[in-house]
């Protein structure tokens, strides 16, 4: 027990029975409900009970018939906040009617709203946006002029915002209650100047327990985080990550606020971006879902694979240059694999440790170095502990199993020597994975490259490569130059 521990006051707890905690079923509840003869009234009024996310996970439990019963008694605001929780949201918008489609996606946020229209044929895609309300057709346009790999691509314009800052708290309250019916996002109130130039932001907390007298200005955070629209989502995502806010304002070239990000937008883009770089960590070049086709999948795996293909040429060619010594000490090719391996890994978990570094954009040269030397030390010291693991019982193993494979006369020392030269490679090969590990991708971010790329199967193939010359060739010097085994 620490100090910390003996200072802390004792309480008291009552022991009781541990019990197997039951979460209620939704799901199986709200499908009962719907098979239920239920009148619409009473069915909408019961399904209303529920949270949209639960309403979802039960939509495929439903039949097309069940679906469309329960959507016939919701109305297109409801059934929007339930379909942003869907996964599927293409199937079950293809069961609806074109008018029900308009209202639905009028209600839907804007980008989930961009990202089904992109699924459509052209043709479908024109009729659906020229029935929308003209407001609801510039946002679409405004959020759809965006790449997506921009973060405009993902804000929404659903906030509250006030254009005159010398307003007392009690006018901005009312302006608050005024535009909430429209948006729901009120958590944090933006603030902008006549041209909508983007001023600062106000807590609704704060806004809440100032005196209604008070200048608006008093409370304004004028030094709250801000994002341009056009920058890329994996180079900014980190820095919004770490102001913690319940959204984020969207600005243009010029400051003006175009949109906000929400805290459940940010939640969603460090999930695709974390998706991404575990994806370019096993040589992919996008992440991959259950239903994707076979040929688009291909298409993500292979460009990798014959990078791949050429690099493990590579290697097979440079064991070739040592022909000599696999044919005078065979007993090596054995132990090949416990090098390449071993380097293989530890590059790997230098690649993983400096990605997650790398993401800190304000990272300094002597920081950068400090990282390099820090994970050549980590290589070495356990490239250390695995040699001298790796010299005894591939000695011992040798001498009890495979003795008869060692050069004639057979003499204990021979034993020792060939799995201290695996010792060596090991220590060698591990700190060279270390470093390759970490330096390729400071590299790739240098130039401008998303250091992700330096891909887990790409750093292992590199380092087998350095390992098959650290193990070969220690074998070549000490074994057969020095030793002369063979």
């Amino acid at each position: 027990m620490d100090d910390f521990e003996k200072d802390l006051p004792e309480v008291s707890v009552e022991e009781t029975e541990v019990q197997e905690i039951k979460h209620p079923d939704y799901k199986s509840e709200i499908v009962a409900e719907v098979r239920s003869n239920l009148s619409p009234k009473l069915l909408r009024e019961h399904i209303y009970d529920y949270h949209e996310n639960d309403i979802a996970d039960a939509l495929p439990l439903l039949s097309r018939e069940e679906r469309s019963k329960l959507f016939g008694i919701l109305d297109s605001e409801t059934l929007s906040d339930i379909l942003e929780y869907t996964e599927d949201i293409e199937h079950y918008f293809s069961e609806l009617s074109v008018r029900k489609k308009v209202e639905i996606l009028s209600h839907l946020e804007t980008d989930t709203a961009i990202e089904y229209l992109r699924t459509l044929e052209k043709g479908e895609r024109s009729i659906l946006i020229d029935l929308m309300d003209d407001e609801v057709k510039r946002e679409i346009a405004l959020i759809g002029s965006f790449d997506e790999d921009e973060i405009g691509s993902r804000m929404t314009t659903n906030y509250i915002a006030i254009t005159d800052v010398t307003m007392s708290v009690r006018q901005a309250m009312r302006e608050l209650i005024d535009q909430a019916s429209e948006n729901d996002n009120i958590s944090t109130i933006y603030v902008l100047d006549a041209d909508r130039t983007f001023y600062g932001a106000i807590s609704l907390k704060d806004l809440i327990i100032t005196r209604e007298g008070t200048e608006l200005d008093s409370i304004v955070m004028t030094s709250f985080p801000y994002v341009y629209a056009y920058e890329q989502i994996g180079e900014c995502i980190e820095r919004i990550k770490d102001y913690s806010e319940d959204s984020i304002p969207v600005l243009d070239s010029a400051n003006r606020l175009l949109g906000v990000l929400t805290s459940q937008t940010i939640v969603e883009l460090t999930e695709e971006e974390m998706g991404d770089d575990y994806a370019k960590l096993a040589g992919l070049l996008a992440e991959e879902d259950l239903n994707e086709p076979i040929k688009k999948s291909m298409s993500k795996r292979l460009p990798w694979l014959l990078v791949l293909l050429v690099l493990g040429m590579l290697v097979s060619s440079v064991v070739g240059l040592f022909d000599k010594v696999v044919q005078g000490l065979t007993i090596l090719v054995s132990f090949q694999s416990i090098v390449l391996g071993m380097s293989g890994n530890v590059g790997t978990q230098s690649l993983a440790v400096t990605i997650r570094v790398l993401m800190d954009e304000s990272l300094t040269a002597k920081q950068k170095r400090q990282l390099v030397f820090k994970e050549v030390r980590v290589g070495l010291c356990n490239g250390v502990v695995l040699a001298v693991a790796a010299c005894v019982l591939i000695g011992f193993y040798i001498l009890l199993v495979r003795r008869s494979s060692l050069p004639v006369p057979h003499t204990p020392w021979m034993a020792f020597a060939i799995s201290g030269c695996t010792g060596a490679s090991l220590i060698l090969s591990m700190m060279l994975s270390s470093l390759s590990g970490t330096c390729i991708p400071i590299v790739f971010k240098k130039i401008g490259v998303d250091p992700a790329v330096a891909s887990g199967p790409l750093i292992t193939t590199l380092n087998d490569l350095m390992a098959v010359v650290a193990y070969y060739g220690l074998a070549w010097i000490f074994l057969m130059g020095i030793l002369k085994l063979a």
